[in-house]
């Protein structure tokens, strides 16, 4: 399931328990209204409910226990269809979208985050690396990290 930000923050909090995938933030539905720093209203498609930055939402997330994800590796790696459902059924998904998500998540920390946010972030993150099942994908993704700190990104499993 997948909850757009025409939803208020009340509905968005009820519903995600459901089992949402993905959820939007910090939307804008109007032509050119990501170039205004300003929300245009004048041009939008529909009218956004949840009006909370990006931040706010990935915040949010993190405080009610999920871990936000940025990540499209399986499309950008052909894993679809049967090749994502075989990953699903043996387990082995826990390998690839939990990493990813730790990792994606660092780089919205480091370019995008608040203070506040990149605080929580990195509680997060050093929390969760312990619960990915394999040692030799822990050990990966604390170098890929360190990168990311350094400025590279992109990096996937």
């Amino acid at each position: 399931m997948i909850i757009s930000t025409r939803e208020t923050p009340e509905v968005r909090e009820k519903i995600i328990r459901l089992g949402v995938s993905q959820i939007s933030g910090g939307s804008r539905t109007s032509v050119g209204g990501y170039a205004e720093k300003e929300r245009p209203h004048d041009t939008e498609q529909f009218d956004v409910s949840d009006n909370r930055t990006l931040d706010e939402v990935v915040h949010w997330l993190m405080e009610a226990g999920y871990i936000p994800s940025f990540c499209t590796a399986c499309y950008r790696e052909g894993r679809t269809g049967d090749r994502f459902m075989e990953l699903c059924k043996s387990g082995q998904i826990q390998n690839c979208c939990h990493p990813n998500a730790l990792m994606t998540l660092k780089e919205f920390l480091i370019d995008y985050a608040t203070p506040d946010t990149k605080r929580l972030g990195e509680e997060v993150i050093q929390r969760e690396i312990g619960t990915i099942p394999k040692e030799k994908v822990q050990e990966i993704v604390r170098e890929r990290l360190v990168k990311i700190e350094e400025g590279i990104r992109d990096f996937r499993f």
